[in-house]
């Protein structure tokens, strides 16, 4: 006899577990089923552990510029075992955490693999489970692009996982992970190539910020191959050999894939309740996270989507509400504030220049310098800021930045975007003195006009 839950939830993501939680709070009898530890990709091998790296990374910056403050810095080293262990300490204290907060929401925890059997059925182990309505939350993992032997390549997961640093090592794609990883890295000591097919890195961002951060990162020791096509990976004693069409094979130490991730819908069982994959193994869903099964619902990067935690998270409590909750809450990602914690960091909200350009004339204002701490150090880091604006109405249509604390300051910004600010207020708004941040506000003068439709870089 199956055991009945009014929701059953697989993976136990940053989605799952707000949506299993928030449903709980809601009345419903919930399960939660997770083969591995809480928290997800974000938590154990994304978002956490990454910019935990990314912070010891840091220190290499702040070591070089302390000396021009008055600071004797000698033999700094970095021991990439010691960092490993504190790291392992803390993704340990948060799983505990979130078993706290399901146990704390009466959210049953049952640890196992899911094996969708049939409509409102599922297997885990010996437990047939029965529900009236079943979430799955599995997340992605990293996926290669048709590049022979890149299979033997590390993936994001295994970089923070090492204990060593790497002397010599290649990214194979330049999207966000691939930056952030090269970028991390380089600050540990490697020496990093970028190896990537378009004319620069994340694509899909703002034209300027992309150019600007390669231009920093080639300040700071990195070697970019662009439009770069790759042909072979091929082990080498303890390295690798990486084949580029028209060059000489290149020898690396390690050499991650970041080529991008795919949905975890593979061994589920979706064939048994009729549910058929979109492009990309991703499941197909409406804006109330429904798919075409009734009764059958998806949040976060299984759905392939946009794939940012806080998006899974405010997708799985919406579909709670609605489902639960009695409330009508449709879930669309629009204005969504995006970092890239590269060094420099990268800060984005609302619309590229090319993008907004499709929806009329534009007025675009800038603001590129070296900072006062940078300055005073005689260091050539610089920060940028941009604003784009609708030239018909004066409101902002998308907020960027690249440079230090990037990703603070948008967060902030990107509240004002969502309620409609318009170039006026910004005007309007007194600086706070001595700030990177104030740039925003002192913007006057027009960078350049744009015509509508008028596609000002390359895609």
């Amino acid at each position: 006899m199956s055991e009945h839950f009014d929701l059953i939830t697989i993976g136990g993501g940053s989605g799952g577990v707000a949506a299993s939680r928030r449903a709980a709070a809601h009345g419903a009898r919930v399960a939660l089923i997770e083969s591995d530890a809480l928290g997800g990709t974000c938590v154990h091998r994304g978002c956490v552990p990454k910019k935990l790296m990314m912070y010891a990374g840091q220190f290499r910056s702040a070591f070089d510029t302390a000396a021009a403050f008055g600071w004797t810095m000698e033999n700094e080293q970095f021991h990439m075992e010691t960092w490993q262990d504190a790291k392992n300490a803390e993704l340990e204290r948060l799983d505990k955490i979130y078993q706290q907060m399901l146990q704390s929401a009466n959210v049953e925890l049952i640890n196992g693999l899911a094996q969708i059997t049939g409509r409102g059925r599922v297997r885990v182990g010996a437990r047939e489970l029965s529900c009236t309505h079943l979430l799955i939350a599995t997340g992605g993992r990293p996926s290669a692009a048709p590049i022979a032997g890149l299979e033997h390549a590390a993936t994001s997961e295994d970089m923070l996982n090492s204990r060593t640093v790497p002397r010599r090592m290649a990214v194979v794609g330049a999207g966000y992970i691939g930056m952030e990883f090269a970028s991390i890295f380089s600050r540990l000591g490697s020496e990093v190539s970028v190896f990537f097919r378009d004319h620069s890195p994340l694509r899909g961002f703002d034209h300027d910020l992309r150019i600007r951060l390669s231009q920093a990162l080639e300040r700071a020791g990195l070697t970019l191959y662009a439009g770069s096509n790759m042909e072979s990976l091929t082990r080498s004693g303890n390295g690798y050999l990486l084949q580029v069409r028209g060059k000489e094979p290149m020898a690396f130490d390690a050499v991650l894939n970041a080529t991008g991730r795919i949905p975890n819908t593979e061994n589920l069982g979706l064939q048994s309740i009729g549910l058929e994959l979109g492009p990309g193994a991703a499941i197909p869903v409406n804006d109330y996270s429904a798919t075409v099964v009734p009764g059958v619902y998806a949040v976060g990067d299984v759905t392939n989507r946009k794939n940012l935690t806080p998006l899974a998270i405010a997708e799985g409590r919406a579909f709670a509400d609605t489902v639960f909750g009695g409330l009508d809450i449709p879930f669309q990602a629009t204005e969504v504030a995006t970092a890239v914690f590269t060094e420099p960091s990268i800060g984005t909200v609302g619309l590229t220049e090319n993008d907004a350009a499709q929806q009329g004339a534009l007025i675009i204002y800038e603001a590129d310098f070296r900072p006062m701490a940078t300055a005073f150090a005689q260091r050539s880091d610089r920060t940028y800021m941009k604003l784009v604006v609708d030239a018909a109405s004066d409101r902002v249509l998308g907020i960027h930045m690249i440079g230090n604390d990037a990703p603070e300051i948008i967060q902030s910004l990107a509240v004002s975007l969502r309620a409609g600010v318009t170039k006026r207020q910004f005007d309007q708004t007194i600086a706070i003195h001595p700030t990177t941040a104030e740039e925003f506000v002192l913007m006057r003068e027009p960078a350049r006009r744009v015509p509508a439709g008028k596609t000002t870089f390359p895609p």
